[in-house]
C-alpha cells in the first residue's frame, strides 16, 4: 500500500472509532436494514450498453489530495440534476458521491442531496475498510459501494461484500494491476472497475485498462476509470469494447456538468 494510502486508512480507522463512540453499530445497522429500497445499480449500466450507449457513472467531487478544489461552486443537487438530465438526450447512468472529508473535502449529506435530487442509482466513493461503513453508506442512501483492492485484503473484501449484498447494494470492486483484479474476481460482483490512476505515483494511463481488457472475463462489466478526458479517449475505449466510464475531475470543472458529459460521450 503506498503512503497516501496508508494515510488514508488510518484516518479511516480513527473516523471510524469517532464515529462508533457517537452512534453505535447496532443503530446504524438498524438505519441501513430499514431502507429496504435501492436503485439497480448494475442494472442502470448494463442497460445504456444494451441500448448500444456509453454507460457513465458521473461522479461528484469537490476536491481531490492531488489538484485540490476542482469546484468552487459547488451544489451536489444541481450537479446531480445535471448529470441526469445531460443535453436532453445523453446524461449519467448512475452518481458517485466523495463522502470521504479530510482528502476529498466530501460529505454524507452530499450523497443525499445528490440522491433526493434525481433517480439515478448512487455510489458510495469512500475507502471502505470497516463494517461499520457498509451500514452507514446504505443507512445515508447509497445504492452501491466502492471496494479498493490496494486497501483491502481477499477476506476484508469478501466480508464487506457480503454485508452490501445482503444490504442489496452493488459493489464495484476498483484494481490497478494484475494482482489486485485476480483477486478481485474472487468476489460475486460482475462490477470491476480499472483504475488508470496509479495512487502509489497518481499518474494515469489509459494503457491500464487497455492492456488488462482481456483478463477480465467476459460475465464481468468492465468499467474504466480515471483519465478520460477526450472524445478520442471515449473512442479508444469504445474501440476497445469498453462501454462503462467513471468521469468526474473533467466535468466538474465545466460549468456546466452535464452539458460536459453530454459533449465528451457525444
Amino acid at each position: 500500500m503506498s503512503d497516501i494510502l496508508n494515510r488514508i486508512v488510518a484516518v479511516k480507522h480513527e473516523e471510524i472509532a469517532a464515529a462508533r463512540r457517537k452512534k453505535p453499530l447496532e443503530l446504524v445497522r438498524a438505519d441501513a436494514e430499514s431502507r429496504v429500497l435501492t436503485r439497480d445499480f448494475e442494472g442502470a449500466l448494463r442497460q445504456r450498453i444494451a441500448r448500444g450507449q456509453p454507460a457513465v457513472i458521473a461522479e461528484i467531487k469537490k476536491a481531490s489530495p492531488s489538484k485540490g478544489v476542482l469546484r468552487e461552486d459547488f451544489i451536489p443537487a444541481d450537479i446531480a440534476q445535471s448529470y441526469a438530465e445531460g443535453d436532453g438526450t445523453l446524461g449519467a447512468a448512475c452518481l458517485s458521491v466523495l463522502t470521504d472529508r479530510q482528502f476529498f473535502q466530501g460529505s454524507s449529506d452530499y450523497l443525499k442531496q445528490a440522491r433526493a435530487s434525481c433517480d439515478l442509482p448512487v455510489l458510495r466513493k469512500d475507502f471502505m475498510v470497516d463494517a461499520y461503513q457498509v451500514f452507514e453508506a446504505r443507512a445515508m442512501g447509497a445504492d452501491a459501494i466502492l471496494l479498493i483492492a490496494a486497501c483491502l485484503d481477499d477476506a476484508q473484501m469478501a466480508d464487506l461484500e457480503a454485508i452490501a449484498r445482503s444490504l442489496h447494494m452493488a459493489v464495484l470492486v476498483e484494481v490497478h494491476d494484475r494482482p489486485e483484479l485476480e483477486r478481485a474476481l474472487k468476489l460475486r460482483t460482475p462490477l470491476v472497475g480499472i483504475n488508470n490512476r496509479n495512487l502509489r505515483s497518481f499518474e494515469v494511463s489509459l494503457q491500464t485498462t487497455l492492456s488488462m481488457k482481456a483478463d477480465v472475463p467476459a460475465d464481468r462489466l468492465l468499467i474504466t476509470e480515471s483519465g478520460i478526458l477526450s472524445r478520442t479517449d471515449v473512442q479508444t475505449m469504445r474501440d476497445a469494447d469498453v462501454h462503462a466510464f467513471l468521469v468526474g475531475e473533467a466535468f466538474m470543472r465545466a460549468p456546466e456538468p452535464g452539458l460536459a458529459l453530454a459533449e465528451l460521450f457525444a
